[in-house]
């Protein structure tokens, strides 16, 4: 097993770099098998793809109540080990699995139902909302394995130990890539083989890190408490990734208003983008643990350090993201679908987004960095901002002056005006803090 890390001493650039790692390559199997996911339907049918961008917002809905509830335990873990309270921590450990079953079970019962009335809102083609049924009611109802490995990961990475979250997915995103061609072709189940192909993938993961991510549930008289404070540190990732499914949405339900191609196109852009995100959201994985850490001991110069240099970091690795959508974006989509009119949409649409790269940067680390250290409120105005405020009725407004070809220009407006604001925060958070060990 891993040892832990001690994230109050050494450089900072070297316990980032030893805690990215196996993140990375977990996340970059996870984007493989998405991608690949996508290359399956789309030469299965045409249909499929604009079946997944429309499912892929309750995905992340999913996404975000299993992860934003163990980044609220991987947060108070952090803080409790940073004070040398590891009983507290192994308290809160305990309360994940209970918290992921009965996450699980909210979020399958209201997915069922609301899946038919969610699918006619951005679509009218039966062909497309069949295939919406097929999937969603399969990745949206029994995903109980994400929720518990999301969970337990979390544990572990509290702790410092990145190795087996990072083999667990590895091995179940192979089952998963294994299994799709079987279940999609051979079996010929086309989308719900696909949906299987991703339960049974997300089980197999689960199973995998139970036995060292598993702890002891506690006395129920402990739980009031520690369940306060997990979703005041975990609410504004949950706000964060969620805010995701409603923006998505919202774009799709605008897009929609041109073409089946359009919103075809934005959810390809929504798979690709994940391959090149890995960076960044890696670092966002790491940085919670350590600037908590930090934060309880009051060490605010090196939570300052942790920030700066992690953005500098995310600048040098998705300045990569800019050069590909900007220089091969059709040659990207090509290889899912070879729609004349989507891969016309993609020529002019990534290069837009692509603009959005560096900034996106700031605007999405700094509300992992106001979570990490408690400031909750800021964290939840920096999402709010950034997915209610700016994505939807900025894109509403460039659509309707300049039409489909304009609207992409919401991307790296929306992310301009949350750096904004993130740096406003950030400075009055310095000042507020000037006083504390900042030598």
């Amino acid at each position: 097993m891993q040892s832990s890390i001690d994230f109050g001493k050494g450089k900072i650039h070297k316990i980032i770099f030893k805690l990215a790692p196996p993140v990375m390559i977990g996340q970059l199997i996870q984007a493989l098998y998405n991608i690949v996911d996508s290359l399956f339907i789309g030469n299965f049918d045409e249909n499929g793809l604009t079946a997944l961008s429309i499912v892929y917002p309750l995905q992340l809905l999913m996404i975000a109540l299993a992860v934003g509830t163990g980044v609220g335990i991987n947060t108070l873990m952090s803080r409790f080990r940073g004070v040398g309270k590891e009983n507290k921590a192994n308290e809160v450990a305990g309360i994940g699995t209970p918290l992921a079953i009965i996450s699980w079970f909210i979020f399958a019962i209201v997915t069922y139902f609301i899946l038919p009335f969610y699918a006619s809102l951005q679509t009218k083609d039966s062909k497309v909302i069949e295939y919406v049924l097929s999937y969603g009611r399969i990745v949206c109802v029994f995903p109980l394995g994400l929720f518990l490995e999301s969970i337990w990961a979390k544990v572990l990475q509290a702790e410092g130990k990145m190795i087996l979250p990072m083999v667990d997915q590895i091995i179940g995103a192979i089952i998963n890539i294994i299994l799709d061609p079987i279940l999609i072709f051979g079996f010929k189940m086309g989308l719900t083989g696909a949906a299987i192909a991703t339960v049974i993938g997300q089980l197999i993961s689960a199973l995998i890190i139970m036995k060292s991510g598993f702890r002891k549930p506690p006395k129920l008289s402990i739980y009031p408490k520690h369940l306060l404070n997990i979703y005041k540190l975990g609410l504004p990732n949950i706000i964060m990734q969620s805010a995701y499914t409603f923006y998505i949405f919202g774009l799709n339900v605008i897009l929609a208003g041109f073409s089946d191609a359009a919103v075809t196109t934005l959810g390809l852009y929504y798979k690709i983008q994940t391959f090149f995100f890995i960076p960044l959201g890696s670092l966002q994985t790491c940085i919670v643990p350590i600037i908590s850490y930090n934060y309880a001991r009051n060490d605010i110069k090196r939570v300052k350090n942790i920030l700066n240099e992690s953005i500098i970091m995310g600048m040098v690795l998705m300045f990569i993201g800019v050069l590909c959508f900007e220089f091969i974006p059709t040659q990207m989509v090509r290889i899912f679908s070879s729609d004349k009119e989507v891969l016309d949409i993609t020529e002019y649409a990534f290069r837009f987004i692509g603009l959005s790269f560096l900034p996106l940067v700031t605007s999405l680390i700094f509300p992992v960095f106001f979570e990490s250290v408690g400031y909750v409120i800021r964290s939840t105005i920096l999402t709010v901002v950034r997915t209610v405020i700016c994505f939807v009725p900025i894109g509403f407004l460039l659509a309707k002056v300049g039409g489909l070809y304009w609207f992409w220009m919401v991307y790296p407006i929306t992310e301009i005006l949350t750096t904004i604001v993130g740096y406003i925060f950030y400075f009055s958070f310095l000042k507020k803090n000037k006083n504390v060990n900042t030598l």
